[in-house]
């Protein structure tokens, strides 16, 4: 009988899932051009949309302009749609998260529709979006995505996507 292995220190875990959720949304040069960040805690996801005067529609009001709301919206969805993916190939051993870099990244879901509720007015300040998987299957993939500012109990903007889902055993985005 061979001896028990060790279990990897939490901190190499937690560096090694942080590094794999950085090479998913650092292919994707539409997140780094709107500036929007990534807090992990576990499998749950935050997306946060820093304020920038650019993202502003209405400079009267001010207001976030509909159309940077709609894409953080959208960009929230893809992103924590492929993420639950990822995470569920790492946790099951079918993913090596060290395999995963700029030229080894799942590919996306495709949007097939995407609705957004606009509630209220987005004020300039820092938004935050965090987007729950209704349905993952091989090919079809939905999900709401609810956006607050300062308080998660008012929203300012939600949405519900349609996703054709990536083959999974199909070429990464490079190859």
């Amino acid at each position: 009988m061979s001896p028990r292995q060790r279990p990897e220190p939490v901190q190499v875990v937690k560096e090694r899932r942080d590094a794999a959720l950085q090479s998913l949304i650092g292919g994707v040069p539409f997140i780094r051009f709107l500036g929007i960040q990534y807090d992990r805690r576990g499998d749950e996801l935050t997306a946060i949309l820093p304020f920038d005067e650019r993202l502003i529609g209405n400079p009267m009001l001010p207001a976030l302009h509909g159309g940077a709301t709609a894409a953080f919206l959208e960009v929230t969805a893809i992103i924590g749609l492929s993420w639950s993916l990822i995470w569920e190939d790492m946790e099951a051993g079918r993913l090596d998260p060290r395999a995963l870099d700029a030229t080894h990244l799942p590919r996306l879901p495709k949007t097939i529709d995407f609705t957004v509720d606009y509630l209220r007015t987005g004020l300039p300040r820092d938004a935050y979006a965090r987007a729950r998987v209704n349905r993952s299957g091989r090919r079809y993939g939905s999900v709401h995505v609810e956006a607050w500012q300062d308080n998660r109990e008012r929203l300012f903007a939600q949405a519900t996507g349609h996703f054709l889902m990536p083959d999974r055993k199909a070429p990464t985005r490079d190859g």
